[in-house]
């Protein structure tokens, strides 16, 4: 018997919820009497239910977030059907905001929103000595970071072998952006550093080397930003990987110095441009420097060993497609390695929802919440660009065209990847589950016959790309001796074309 159960699901299985390891490390005196159970997406409603109630609990508490609010509404429903008797509470953002609206929370017994690492252990403490409050909703307590209890110590070691290790130096955000919960922060709120390297320390002893840090700023405070870099250096190995997101044009010379330090595939920075349109950063109150975010990108992409991954969104209050296609065109020109298209989504209780009726946002009812019309940009389009942002992941980023990708968006970028995503829509009416072979078949046969590149060249560049891969399937373009002659080095294949 297991009196209080934290469950979550998470989107993949390298994903660990800090989250819950947050509450159960705050637990105090209820500590032992609590476990956490984490599933993937995938795993059926109805089994997450009987495992959950295999720990006999009397509380249940249950992390909910914008990728799991669906199967986590069955998942209660359910709960409170089988097992009334169990106490339910919900926590997390998507249950944050909006508490009169949602199936789940009329389902569940308690929601704590906002923090909870200080107000569930306290409801559970009054709930397990029979004083119930009188209050559905609980307003999470916000406390000074020095007495939350840092929670690095229940990684589990599969977890260190097998899963990401997200960590955190600070919670909070300055900025106002306001497609982003974290615009809702009044400030960014700092950790003790030492105690956080401290622990993260403990999990490198045990052979943690994949730490994610989910600090919105991580390059707001220098000194900070150079401390936790320091550290890592003093600890290189071969498999070490740290993923920081930064701000794009915040730069100082001594960060640059500490980042050069680093060899390749070691560093990983996650930088959010969204959009490089100033009318539009105005409206939804994001200060940016466009001229110094461009510089500081192309530093770290020349000056720098780090890989990096920038964000651009679709849909955004006052952008049309003219302005998102110039800002795709600036960023490709920066040749970051990835370039994340994600489609806007009202995520609750985000300030971006105060434009709804000026611009005629319309936004889908259903999780994710994605954009599908503006007053710029309408639902056709609009499925057009969130299929670009498919395909974009799916040939772009994947890794595997690397040597054709610069062939695909050479002279306009932007309109030779639509015109693509177009041909590649009409062709096969599908965005997912396309066979690798079958993809870079319809790649030769678009570049060729839609955008008129010479076949010989693309050929050429396709089985480079095909090769590096390490896939052995058949490519129909590729002429029969050279398939036959694959396992000769590569130069000399190339002879054979």
């Amino acid at each position: 018997m297991t009196p209080i159960v934290l469950a979550t699901i998470n989107a993949r299985y390298v994903h660990a919820a800090v989250g819950l390891r947050y509450l159960k490390a705050n637990m105090g005196a209820l500590f032992d009497d609590t476990e956490i159970v984490e599933f993937v997406l995938g795993v059926r409603p109805i089994d997450m239910v009987e495992t959950i109630l295999k720990r006999s609990p009397r509380i249940v508490g249950l992390g909910v977030y914008i990728w799991n609010i669906e199967e986590m509404t069955k998942v209660v429903a359910m709960l409170k059907r089988v097992a009334p008797e169990v106490i339910v509470v919900l926590g997390g953002p998507e249950v944050s905001y909006e508490t009169d609206q949602q199936e789940i929370i009329a389902n569940a017994d308690y929601v704590i929103t906002g923090w909870g690492d200080v107000s569930f252990p306290k409801l559970c403490a009054d709930l397990m000595a029979n004083k119930p409050p009188t209050e559905k909703i609980i307003a999470g307590e916000q406390p000074p970071l020095e007495q939350i209890k840092l929670p690095y110590t229940l990684y589990t070691d599969e977890d260190v072998a097998k899963r990401f290790i997200y960590v955190e130096a600070s919670r909070g955000c300055p900025f106002k952006c306001e497609f982003c919960l974290s615009a809702l922060d009044k400030t960014a709120w700092p950790f003790d550093v030492d105690e956080v390297l401290r622990q993260i320390d403990g999990l490198y002893r045990r052979g943690a080397r994949h730490f994610r840090f989910v600090d919105r700023t991580f390059n707001l405070k220098i000194a900070t930003s150079i401390k936790i870099l320091e550290f890592f250096l003093e600890r290189l190995d071969e498999k070490l990987f740290v993923h920081f997101e930064v701000i794009p044009d915040h730069l100082p010379d001594a960060l640059k110095a500490a980042i050069q330090k680093f060899p390749p595939e070691r560093l990983q920075f996650e930088i959010g441009i969204q959009t490089w349109n100033p009318e539009v950063q105005t409206l939804i109150s994001r200060r940016q420097d466009n001229d110094k975010s461009a510089a500081n990108i192309a530093w770290l992409r020349q000056e720098s060993q780090a890989h990096l991954h920038v964000d651009l969104i679709v849909g955004l209050p006052g952008e049309d497609i003219e302005s998102f296609g110039q800002g795709f065109d600036r960023l490709v020109a920066l040749n970051p390695h990835d370039i994340q298209v994600g489609i806007l989504k009202r995520l609750r209780g985000t300030p971006i929802d105060r434009h709804t009726q000026a611009f005629k946002m319309v936004y889908n009812p259903a999780p994710p919440y994605n954009i599908l019309s503006t007053d710029r940009i309408d639902f056709a389009t609009m499925q057009r660009l969130s299929r670009f942002a498919r395909y974009w992941e799916l040939v772009a980023n994947s890794g595997r065209f690397a040597r054709t990708v610069p062939l695909l968006l050479s002279e306009q970028p932007y309109i030779r990847f639509l015109t693509f995503a177009d041909w590649l829509f009409a062709k096969t009416g599908k965005t997912h589950e396309m066979a690798l072979e079958r993809l870079y078949n319809l790649l030769f046969e678009c570049l060729t016959q839609e955008l008129l590149e010479p076949a010989d060249r693309v050929t050429a560049t396709l089985y480079d790309d095909y090769q590096a891969s390490g896939a052995r399937g058949k490519l129909s373009f590729v002429p029969e001796r050279t398939r036959k002659n694959s396992q000769l080095p590569r130069e000399v294949v190339g002879q054979l074309r």
